[in-house]
Parts: structure tokens; C-alpha cells; sequence
């Protein structure tokens, strides 16, 4: 009896990495946009942030400053929830200081590109 190779194939596929064909509708990995906890104390709070095109965070504000880094680099737009917006090109690799919000508001993240942005964010929880 021969057996065939196909269960090796597939197992060596997942081992090695190919393994991010998910059967056809289904994507349980795919990303999404959201934020991933990463790290907390007394001092900080450290998250990821994936930001995907036309899929924004939902309103939230900032009580403390932050500093952002970007794995991922792109074009966000901050839209405050008077309709007011700012727009930042944040580049891969590099940092940026965003001060805490204005008390009683609340913005959306929307990645004004084509592409994911990915951000590192430390916001510092001692800091007025």
C-alpha cells in the first residue's frame, strides 16, 4: 500500500510557514483593525494598533500624552467628533508625541491610504 505524501506536504507547509492559506470564506487570521494590548503598570499602558484602509477605531479619546512609533508607516486622519480633522504621515520606524485630547472629546482614526498602519503606542499615565 502506498501512502501518499500529501498530509507531509501540508504539515511542512504549516511548519514552515505557508501554513496562511485558510480554507476557502474562512480568514480566522486575516487583520482586522484594532488594538492589541501589549504591555501595563502604574506608569504605562502600551498597545498596537492596526489601522486598516476604510475600517477606522472607533470614537475614544486620550486621557494622557502618548508617544506612537510606527512599524507600519501611512497617511491618518484625525477626525474629532466636531467633524475637525487633522491629517499625519507617519513614517516607518520613526516616533511621534501626540498630546493627550481636550477634555470631554473624542476622535476616530481613519487610515486615509491603501495599505495597513501599524503603530506601537506608550502612553504615559503620569503625564498631564
Amino acid at each position: 500500500m502506498t501512502r501518499s505524501p500529501r498530509p507531509l506536504i501540508v504539515l511542512l507547509l504549516f511548519v514552515l510557514g505557508g501554513s496562511d492559506r485558510a480554507p476557502r470564506g474562512s480568514r480566522p487570521n486575516a487583520v482586522q483593525t484594532g488594538r492589541t494590548p501589549q504591555f501595563e503598570n502604574e506608569e504605562v499602558k502600551v498597545w498596537k494598533s492596526v489601522i486598516m484602509p476604510n475600517s477606522p477605531l472607533p470614537p475614544h479619546r486620550h486621557e494622557h500624552p502618548r508617544v506612537l512609533t510606527a512599524l507600519v508607516g501611512g497617511t491618518m486622519r484625525i477626525v474629532e467628533q466636531d467633524g475637525s480633522s487633522e491629517t499625519h504621515e507617519w513614517q516607518s520606524g520613526k516616533s511621534y508625541w501626540l498630546p493627550a485630547n481636550r477634555p470631554g472629546t473624542l476622535h476616530t482614526d481613519v487610515n486615509a491610504g491603501d495599505k495597513a498602519i501599524e503603530v506601537m503606542v506608550v502612553e504615559l499615565k503620569k503625564a498631564h
